[in-house]
């Protein structure tokens, strides 16, 4: 019973772990649209502006989306065929696990109406509750010429308050390289 107690932690410590550091990814687009004709791109400000998260982190955001843009052979332009755009969302979650079980000694033991006292019991207890905040960041890309959203890219995961710059730098910069590794959208054609 130890080692499967010893496992349960195990596992559940593997879970958070891994849920902790993964970024969820949902990419959509418009599947009209070209994108083998974008080869430019520049911020939109406007957008930008509206995103609710310190100017600091605004900045890291838009310096990782130059990295990976670059990095795919975009180049910034006064003269862009898309307009990024950033905005996020985040909230609480809460997470109950429900991890311990076995006998024990207590009061009450199993119902009977006529004797109270100690007794034995048994079954499941040690909840353990931990909140933590899930942030979402968006990556809208909008076709300049239409003044239409041609793409967008959505990357889930935990925020941690991280105290040390680096390593948040290093979590944004894997929000924003896992968001677009969804773009250019692989398009299927239909056969007909």
């Amino acid at each position: 019973m130890k080692n499967l107690k010893l496992f349960s932690l195990a596992a559940l410590a593997v879970v958070f772990l891994t849920s902790c550091s993964s970024v969820r990814v949902i990419a959509d687009y418009d599947k009209e649209a070209n994108f083998k004709t974008y080869k430019t791109y520049a911020f939109y400000k406007t957008g930008i502006d509206k995103a609710q998260i310190s100017d600091l982190d605004k900045k890291r955001i838009l310096k990782a989306i130059d990295a990976e843009m670059s990095s795919r052979g975009f180049v910034k332009s006064e003269q862009p065929d898309v307009l990024v755009s950033i905005f996020t969302k985040e909230r609480e979650r809460v997470d109950v696990y429900n991890n311990n079980f076995g006998w024990g000694w207590g009061w009450g033991g199993f119902y009977n109406p006529w004797l109270w006292g100690p007794g034995w019991g048994g079954g499941w207890g040690g909840n353990n509750v931990s909140t933590r905040t899930e942030g979402s960041l968006y990556i809208d890309l909008i076709d300049t010429q239409n003044r239409e959203l041609v793409w967008q890219g959505r990357g889930v995961g935990t925020l941690n308050n991280i105290k040390n710059i680096e390593k948040k730098e290093e979590r944004i910069r894997e929000f924003v390289s896992q968001i677009l590794q969804e773009y250019p959208p692989a398009i299927t054609v239909a056969a007909n």
